[in-house]
């Protein structure tokens, strides 16, 4: 597969610097809980005040790099399985959530190969530029301007917007590390870098505790864990070639389809005056997607398959089905109105839902603020600013510049 894309040329890796750790480590949380090696984010800022100790962990950082290995020690990890809240039962595994502790000093050095990895990406232009990718100075609200600046310049040109919305199962579980190794290299990545990633990958271990017992410790492939500070950019290395190549496809068979991706939720985009014609492109698009997905070890979730159509006509709207039953999936119809990333959308992009839904949680949550404090006890009326600031206001204000 990976030889429809043209390998880019290749970069060499640099010392890291004192500026990469300190920047890093600087918004970490302190209260966070430590893994095995009881080590918190306060320790460790307090520790990288010394110069001396500083550049310990840089030589430490750049002989993992030097000779493509990941100690141990930062293998390991302790795996601890807390219940879900206000749950009717508790007999299914989806009423647990499995929380992983790494060692802290591992973490940190993650993070610095995170953010260089970034930028070596972003500026040998390797990353698919979908405005959605979960990257830094990408965001959710990013995802709803993108969109709803394509369904108001089709608008103007009096065409409908029809939109396929899947979901990729199981993402993060589901990444080939020998494919994800493969694209390192076809990104133009040192060499030092792929084999180091070879290394990181495999064999990790995790002390399992459930119920305050904990059990003998055993090795499970958990490479790219969903959370961890590699996560982002790995996902979005991974994903790059399949949307280049899913591109090239859809252009081979004259599909005009924009595609948006958010992670593992991805959409296609068809701009038409009718609806049939935009059921039969995306049609198309999802079997060649479907094919695609599975020779890129991925599943689509059926059930979050959804379509929905953008449309300023009055009067009674009934667009025809989509019918995806002969590919397995099930046959669609468009709602009234559509939830993505936290918006909620209607066809004629009102948002009245959407500022109702949102005005309603600000203000029972700052009615609920009463009871943290009076005049007499509680909080004073400084921290209930502070707290309105963080929390509420938020709130009231996410995505309002869609």
């Amino acid at each position: 597969m990976l030889n429809e894309l043209n390998p880019y040329h290749s970069s060499s890796w640099l010392l890291f610097l004192e500026e990469e750790f300190t920047s890093a480590i600087v918004k970490c949380n302190n209260l966070s809980a430590p893994g095995p090696d009881k080590l918190s984010w306060g320790h460790l800022k307090h520790v990288i005040k010394d110069k001396m100790c500083l550049q310990n962990i840089i030589t430490i950082a750049n002989a993992c790099i030097e000779l493509g290995y990941w100690p141990n020690h930062f293998k390991k990890s302790m795996m601890i399985v807390i219940s879900k809240p206000n749950k009717m039962s508790y007999n299914s595994s989806k009423s647990f959530r499995p929380i992983v502790l790494l060692n802290t000093l591992g973490k940190l050095i993650e993070k610095v190969i995170g953010n260089r990895l970034q930028f070596y990406i972003v500026s040998n232009n390797f990353i698919y530029q979908s405005p959605l990718d979960r990257l830094k100075f990408k965001s959710t609200t990013n995802a709803g301007i993108a969109l709803t600046y394509f369904i108001y310049m089709r608008w103007i040109k009096n065409m409908s917007t029809s939109l396929l919305v899947f979901d990729i199962a199981q993402f993060f579980l589901s990444l080939n590390y020998h494919l994800l190794t493969l694209i390192l290299g076809k990104a133009g990545f040192d060499l030092r870098v792929v084999k180091f990633f070879l290394n990181y990958l495999f064999e990790k271990k995790t002390k399992y505790f459930w119920n305050n017992f904990s059990s003998s410790q055993f090795e499970v492939h958990m490479g790219v864990g969903q959370g961890l500070a590699l996560s982002p950019i790995l996902s979005a290395l991974y994903l790059s070639p399949f949307l280049y190549i899913l591109e090239k496809r859809l252009k081979n068979l004259n599909l005009n389809i924009s595609i948006l991706s958010f992670v593992n939720n991805s959409l296609f985009l068809m701009q038409s005056k009718s609806f049939r014609i935009s059921n039969a492109c995306l049609f198309s698009s999802y079997n060649i997607t479907f094919n695609l997905l599975s020779k890129f070890s991925f599943l689509v979730k059926y059930l979050k398959t959804e379509v929905f159509h953008f449309s300023r006509s009055h009067g009674i709207f009934n667009p025809p089905p989509l019918n995806l039953s002969t590919i397995g999936s099930p046959i669609l119809c468009s709602k009234e109105i559509w939830r993505h990333l936290g918006f909620i959308f209607d066809r004629k992009l009102f948002f009245c839902q959407y500022i109702n839904f949102y005005t309603n949680k600000a203000i029972s949550t700052v009615k609920c603020m009463k009871i943290l404090g009076n005049l007499t006890r509680g909080l004073i009326p400084h921290q209930k600013h502070l707290l309105y600031r963080s929390y509420a206001l938020p709130i009231a204000l996410y995505g309002f510049q869609m």
